[in-house]
Order: C-alpha cells, then structure tokens, then sequence
C-alpha cells in the first residue's frame, strides 16, 4: 500500500470538506451547494446518532453476552454470523465519524473513530482515515486513488498489460474470484493496520498500536478461553470471512466499472464525483445494510452530509445534474454487483489474450 507522508491521523483532509475548496463562487458545485444548504441538508442529526451509536454498542454486547453465554458449543457459528454483520456496522459508524458526520470537532471524531476501529473490530482508524481520504480527494483516478492501484485486482485493461505478480496470476479470472478474494478482508484489514503503525502520517501511533493489541488479545483470547482449539478456529474463520464478504459488499457497488482517470485528466469537482460514483436504489433495508453508502454520489459531494439526509439529497442532486446535463448512474443492487463484475472481466481480457498467445 502507498501512503502520503503529508497526511495526519488528526487532521482533517479538504476532500472531506469540498465546500470550502470550491474556488467559483459560480462553479455548478457552488450553486447545488447552494441549494443543498438552503435546503437544510447539512445539518447535524444528534438524535439519529445517539440511537444509532447506542444499538450497535448494544447488539455488540449482545453478541459477546451470547458467545459467553453458550459456551463451548457449535452453535457459537451462529454467533460468528451476527457478529460478522455487527463489525460491518462498526465499520459503517466508524467511516461516519471519519467524515465528521457524528461530531463537529475533530478531535472527538478521531477518539470515537479510535474506540470504534481500532479498539472494536481491530481495524487503525489513521490507516484507514489516510486511504480514504486519498480516494475521496480522486476517485477513481488510477495513479492518486488507492482503491484502483493495481495491488491483487486491476481496475483497467492498461493496468492489465502492465501488470506482474499476483495481480496478473488471477487478474484473468478476477471477476470470478471477486467475492471468494472479499473473504479475505477482513484479515487485510488488520494486516494492513499494523503495517501502517511504522509510516509517517500515523501521529497516534502509540495509541492505535495499543488499541489493536488490546483488541485482538481480548478477542483470541475470549475465542480459546471460551472454545475448544477446533471450534475457536472456525469461529475465527467463520466470522472474520463473512465480516470481509459484508464490508467488501458494501463498497464494491459505489465506484467499480464506473469511469477511471489517468495523468491530468481530472474534471471540476463535481464531475469528478459524480460521474465515477453509482448509487444503489433501494428501501430503508437497504440504507440499513449499506450504510447510507447506497447514495455514493451525494456523499462524495456532501461527505460530512450526516447519513440520513442523503436520501433527501439525492432528490435535489438528480434534479440538478439532469438540469446541466451531467449523467446520473443509479442501478438496483445486482445490478450493481453485475456491472463491477463485467468490468473486471473486461478488464481483465488482456491478461487471458496474453495467455492465448503464449
């Protein structure tokens, strides 16, 4: 993974506030911002924060008090189960403070962030908050976002000629491999946090480096006191795969198979969002399972939009960007999936015609 040594843990990055970078006060983001603001779209919603915090801590406890509660037993599986949905949610409410939805002030987002990410599912807040912010700032653009670095997958037939390693072993099936690869995450996450523990950008490092220890002591610790060797093991598995499956699911259907970027070629800053975002339709079900990450395209220009404006949002945005003709993508959610997963193949066609050849 590649980091910018100029991002801190602390500080707040200005893709997360665009409204303050938008440098034409008669840009098309400034008159939408317009029309969001006066609609009172960015305004705080303490009251669903509170709620939603105060379920997630509590469904956690549940499902530890349950672990402790059945014992050496296989049905501990189910537990895994709930428990792999949960870390998702944590991780939903983490990214949420990350962008300072919760909280106003920067500092008290970074400690919860901390207490959520790193203390609660063993994932470093600063790591994280440095990749994203990072991907915000570009998405999509293959040499400044890391979310299309070519690392396991690639996102892009050039990507594809170029690429070595294990990204060109099953770059040629990586539409297949997709979903089983997710399984992987979770694992990725947690070794990708204490990688990060020795770059420049982590300023909490002795902090974060001791709420992953503290987590993951605390974890294995409770799976081989609780459980026998066997059973710990599949617990482990179990819950750590689907929990990977889950978070990946969340994010594969906002940016994968929509345009991609390259050199200079980087329009103003609500084409660059709009157009490499796709919003998912969908009920409350669905802004409940995905976070509110369904409606990708109204966070990438509002980020610290709180979650449950977004849907209101979306309604302002769609009218304005069919009123200066800036294409609108929004699909079901198979249809999501379906359309990131034709692009993987279809990128990866250079690959198996390498193949052919050889």
């Amino acid at each position: 993974m590649t980091t910018s040594p100029d991002t801190s843990v602390e500080t707040a990055p200005p893709a997360l506030h665009p409204r303050r970078s938008a440098p034409d006060a008669g840009s098309d983001f400034a008159r939408l911002s317009r029309r969001i603001t006066e609609a009172g779209l960015l305004g705080r919603c303490p009251g669903y924060y509170t709620v939603r915090l105060g379920l997630v801590i509590g469904l956690l406890a549940a499902g530890w008090a349950a672990f402790v509660a059945l014992g050496d037993s296989w049905w501990q599986l189910t537990v895994a189960v709930f428990m792999a949905l949960i870390f998702g949610q944590i991780a939903l409410v983490a990214h949420d403070l990350a962008h300072r939805q919760v909280f106003r002030r920067r500092r008290t987002s970074a400690i919860w962030g901390q207490l959520f990410g790193n203390l609660g599912i063993g994932m470093s807040y600063g790591w994280w908050m440095n990749k994203h912010t990072r991907h915000h700032a570009n998405p999509n653009h293959e040499e400044l976002d890391p979310d299309v670095a070519p690392d396991i997958l690639v996102w892009s037939t050039e990507q594809a000629r170029n690429s070595s390693g294990v990204a060109r072993f099953i770059g040629g099936h990586q539409a297949f491999l997709f979903f089983p690869l997710l399984t992987l995450e979770g694992f990725n996450l947690r070794v990708g946090s204490v990688r990060a523990l020795r770059s420049p950008f982590m300023k909490s490092r002795l902090l974060e480096g001791s709420l992953l220890f503290l987590h993951m002591t605390a974890y294995l610790s409770a799976l081989f006191l609780v459980l026998s060797p066997g059973k710990a093991v599949a617990f482990l598995a179990v819950h750590q795969c689907l929990f990977g499956v889950y978070l990946g699911s969340t994010f594969a259907p906002n940016h994968k198979g929509m345009p991609t970027f390259t050199g200079d070629d980087r329009p103003d800053f609500l084409r660059r969002q709009v157009l490499t975002s796709r919003n998912v339709r969908g009920g409350r079900l669905t802004d409940l399972m995905l976070g509110g990450l369904n409606y990708q395209i109204e966070h990438h220009l509002f980020p610290s939009m709180p979650t449950p404006q977004l849907r209101r949002a979306r309604v302002v945005v769609r009218a304005y960007c069919a009123e200066i003709g800036v294409p609108y993508h929004e699909t079901g959610l198979i249809q999501s999936y379906r359309e990131a997963l034709v692009h993987l193949h279809r990128t990866g066609e250079p690959i198996r015609r390498q193949r052919k050849a050889s």
